[in-house]
């Protein structure tokens, strides 16, 4: 498979604008190693290699443990995930996923036991961020790995 055309090229405006986004992330509420972890679930649900490949390579390079990123696809019966990253991540599953009849008030609810409203609020955004460059790359064909040392992420020595 070989990528398409290069989307930062043809709408540098508007990647900016996608980057400028994701920048604001670390201001809020939500921990970076459960950003890192709600992104590569969302890519693995959504088939984004270079996403995954990049998300994976990030959480590893701040310390993200090789079992719990394995164990991802199957958190709801892991014992390696605590509340709040169960919380996180069900937000962002059923985010990405949405359900036809929307996101149920229980689920809601259920959420909302672990994450406040600003919590599940800047969580929402930054699912619906990774959500969106999944949507990008896998459009475009971005190849996995691709960014790598533009990115700095050849310091997680995966390749």
């Amino acid at each position: 498979m070989s990528q398409r055309a290069d989307f930062m090229q043809q709408s540098p405006e508007l990647t900016k604008k996608l980057v400028e986004l994701d920048a604001l992330f670390k201001k809020t509420t939500i921990e970076e190693s459960i950003q890192d972890l709600v992104k590569i679930r969302a890519s693995q649900i959504n088939g984004c290699a270079f996403c995954l490949d990049m998300h994976v390579k990030q959480a590893t390079i701040r310390g993200e443990r090789p079992l719990r990123i394995l164990h991802l696809p199957a958190w709801r019966e892991s014992p390696l995930f605590n509340p709040r990253e169960r919380a996180s991540l069900a937000w962002a599953e059923v985010l990405t996923q949405i359900p036809a009849q929307g996101v149920a008030d229980d689920y809601y609810e259920r959420v909302g036991a672990q994450l406040s409203e600003k919590e599940m609020s800047d969580l929402a955004f930054i699912v619906a961020s990774i959500n969106a460059w999944n949507r990008i790359n896998i459009g475009f064909r971005t190849v996995p790995g691709s960014r790598d040392k533009a990115y700095g992420l050849d310091k997680a020595k995966l390749a």
